[in-house]
């Protein structure tokens, strides 16, 4: 009889015991349940955070583009200011040039200066004088080479006996420094159009190898562009080589120092003004 009751007690707390683990069990697994439900949703809360992280960083990133471009563009603006233009007449000058300029004419004739009464004046007036102290000191004789401007185009007017011997379109050795000067000007922009002219008296002259005076001056003035672009690396691009015979002349035909002053090799300069002010 007390085994049985024994037994029978053993039995029963086997059974509770089972019963316990169970909804112990259950408990838990619901709990890991839930608590991996909440993994996931802090999993997903973290990764849109990171996304929304990643897209403020992205703005961010694109301001501060911005912010260095608008500096840039500031950058550029003063640098613009500094040379932008103005106008007087009309003729454009920057800042930058305007400074050259009037450093130049410090150093121009007073009584030249003061004809000047516009800025174009003024600018024609610093291209012939920086020209002249480039290219005509490199003669003895600077009444033989004229140079005028008339809207910042340069003509230099070059008396033939700097140039060639009578009736001849040879180039005298004595030409050479004059010749590589002006090459070196235009040599120094890319953008600067050469037109060189022949120009000649009206005595006709007729010979072996030249025909008339347009011969003559055509001849001169390819003597003379053969020379800048064969001996001094003119670019032949760059240049015209054109004849007037004797039908533009500067003064009458009526002495034979006028018809000296005709004979003339004319250097027709047509520049980018600001490889000009560089030159002062």
């Amino acid at each position: 009889m007390k085994k049985s009751i024994v037994l029978v007690t053993l039995v029963g707390a086997t059974l509770t015991f089972s019963c316990v683990s169970k909804k112990k069990y259950t408990e838990l697994e619901g709990n890991l349940f839930k608590t991996q439900s909440e993994l996931a949703e802090t999993n997903q809360e973290k990764a849109e955070l990171e996304e929304k992280m990643a897209a403020i960083e992205r703005r961010v990133a694109e301001y501060n583009a911005r912010i260095n471009s608008l500096r840039d563009t500031n950058t550029q603006l003063e640098e613009s200011n500094n040379s932008m233009l103005s106008f007087d007449g009309t003729v454009p000058i920057s800042k930058n040039q305007r400074a050259k300029l009037d450093q130049t004419l410090q150093n121009v004739d007073p009584e030249l200066l003061a004809e000047a009464k516009t800025m174009e004046d003024s600018v024609n007036l610093a291209i012939e004088h920086n020209i002249k102290q480039s290219i005509a000191s490199e003669s003895d004789e600077e009444d033989d080479i004229d140079i005028s401007i008339e809207n910042t185009v340069v003509m230099i007017s070059v008396s033939d006996k700097l140039l060639f011997n009578t009736a001849s379109y040879r180039i005298n050795q004595k030409a050479s420094p004059l010749l590589e000067k002006l090459a070196e000007v235009i040599n120094s922009e890319p953008s600067l159009q050469v037109m060189i002219e022949g120009h000649t008296d009206p005595r006709s002259i007729s010979n072996a190898v030249v025909q008339d005076n347009w011969d003559l001056s055509v001849k001169r003035a390819t003597s003379i562009v053969r020379e800048l672009q064969e001996k001094y690396q003119v670019a032949p691009e760059k240049m015209i080589a054109a004849g007037r015979a004797s039908y533009m002349p500067l003064v009458d035909n009526d002495t034979p120092e006028n018809m000296a002053r005709n004979r003339r090799t004319r250097i027709v300069l047509i520049p980018d003004l600001d490889m000009f002010f560089a030159m002062m």
